[in-house]
């Protein structure tokens, strides 16, 4: 159950990509109202500055010194009803002397900060400040001037205050003017969004729809030329595997058709044999000698469904079996063991020249089971072509060697045989030919066999004459593997 919690579903391409494209602008959405909203409130906070600033300027003109040289302020009642003539937010103001004391206006105004030293030695009015404070339980604006006094070394304060009122009223109206039309924007965009990748994500679609309407027999390359550029490595990897597995196909039937005729004559032969054999009036002899070609059949029949079996094996070793450190001499050694056997019921001299198995420069990286099987079928090949007669025993030899500059491995298999001709050096190497003017009946897979393992090994196979001028000049299989990197 817990495998299945966890269980990591298909993803979908179109899903991710519109994730990728929704996922930043709805981020970004209330960021903006974030950026908005104090905007607005900068927007709304400036004119009404202005008319503050005006507004403590203007009070500033109204303080002047008594004939007792003592410091009075008097407001006209034109100003004074200015003043509070707002209906939506309340104003204050608050005029001190140089030494504090209270001239006019609200005594419960916060206190301003002290002036500076320079802003006290200058002698015109000073630069209004503007502070955000808090006034009988509501946040309010207040602007405060620094006015000098003659005669005085400290300078008397003008403070004009006004509630929030109309600022946020004001920065309420153009937060809605942007909000509203990004609700009705937001959707819009997301519709947009989804018809383009529903558009662009169609040739997709399409390309899926051809596949599938192909026929199972169909292996033709895709159309490149239909199908957007990204996707058009994709399509050029399916086209690439389509024609090798075109090419696969077809060596498989024309392997499968070959083997059925291969196999065709050895089985037609075992029937005829048997027909022969329950005959009425067949003698002893004749029974004897048609169970012997039975027995001759099913050696060659057995002889052939094995050479397909290490064909097959050979083929799909690659992907199928591991590789390991091999010893090649060992391996080698072991073969020619166990073909000495053969090669003494058919009286042929066989022997191994190299050096002997463990040391380090004889090791390569291969399969031993498909190693062995080449190895094997390169001396059962020479057995089977090569004649020997009391007068003049055949002659096989296995040779390895280690190239002493390039470390290269080296197998060399040599025969006193008829060899093969130059111009058909080539075709032995495919499956079921046999060389003209032999007289063995071979499966014709043994050298397809050595060429496919040394393939997979990265060795190249080559023949040539083991003794040339001579007469016969014998075959000598050459296995050349790679030098280790």
């Amino acid at each position: 159950m817990a495998v299945k919690l966890f269980q990591r579903t298909q993803r979908s391409l179109f899903g991710e990509i519109l994730d990728w494209m929704l996922t930043p602008l709805l981020l970004l959405w209330p960021i903006s109202l974030a950026l908005t909203w104090l905007v607005a409130q900068n927007l709304a906070n400036k004119p009404f500055d202005r008319a503050l600033v005006y507004n403590v300027q203007a009070l500033a003109q109204f303080i002047q010194l008594g004939p007792n040289r003592r410091l009075r302020f008097s407001l006209p009642q034109p100003a004074s009803e200015l003043l509070r003539a707002d209906d939506a937010d309340n104003v204050y103001y608050q005029v001190l002397g140089p030494k504090g004391e209270y001239l006019s206006g609200e005594r419960e105004l916060p206190a301003a900060p002290p002036p500076a030293g320079d802003e006290v030695a200058q002698h015109s009015f000073y630069e209004a400040h503007l502070r955000d404070a808090e006034f009988r339980g509501l946040p309010v604006r207040v602007a405060h001037l620094w006015v000098p006094v003659e005669g005085s070394t400290a300078p008397a304060l003008v403070q004009v205050a006004e509630t929030r009122e109309k600022r946020s009223v004001l920065a309420t109206e153009i937060i809605k003017g942007v909000m509203l039309p990004q609700f009705a924007i937001l959707p819009l965009a997301v519709l947009l969004v989804w018809l383009a990748l529903v558009r662009g994500i169609k040739p997709l679609s399409q390309l899926e729809s051809r596949i599938r309407a192909r026929r199972p027999d169909d292996l033709s390359p895709l159309d490149e030329g239909s199908v957007p550029q990204e996707v058009a490595p994709l399509v050029g990897s399916v086209n690439d595997l389509l024609t090798r597995l075109e090419d696969s196909v077809a060596t498989q039937k024309r392997f499968l058709a070959d083997a059925a005729h291969q196999l065709k004559t050895p089985l037609a032969g075992l029937r005829m044999q048997a027909d022969l054999a329950q005959r009425a009036n067949a003698s002893e002899g004749e029974l004897k000698q048609s169970l012997q070609q039975i027995g001759h059949a099913s050696v060659r029949a057995t002889h052939t469904v094995n050479q397909l079996l290490a064909l097959a094996r050979a083929e799909a070793g690659g992907a199928a079996m591991a590789q390991q450190p091999c010893d090649l001499a060992q391996l080698t050694i072991d073969v020619v063991r166990e073909a000495v056997p053969q090669a003494l019921d058919r009286r042929i001299d066989l022997g191994y020249e190299g050096p002997q198995p463990g040391a380090p420069e004889l090791t390569l990286q291969g399969n031993p089971t498909l190693l062995t099987e080449m190895i094997r079928n390169l001396v059962e090949n020479a057995l089977y072509y090569t004649p020997s007669t009391p007068d003049a025993p055949g002659l096989v030899t296995v040779h390895l060697q280690c190239e002493p500059f390039s470390r290269a491995l080296v197998l060399m298999v040599e025969d006193s045989g008829p060899g093969v001709p130059p111009g058909e050096r080539e075709a032995v190497f495919q499956p079921f030919y046999r060389a003209l003017g032999t007289e063995v009946h071979g499966s014709g897979l043994g050298l397809p066999i050595v060429r496919e393992i040394a393939a997979q090994h990265r060795a190249e196979v080559q023949l040539e004459d083991a003794r040339p001028g001579q007469h016969p000049p014998g075959a000598r299989f050459v296995v050349r593997f790679a030098a280790p990197a």
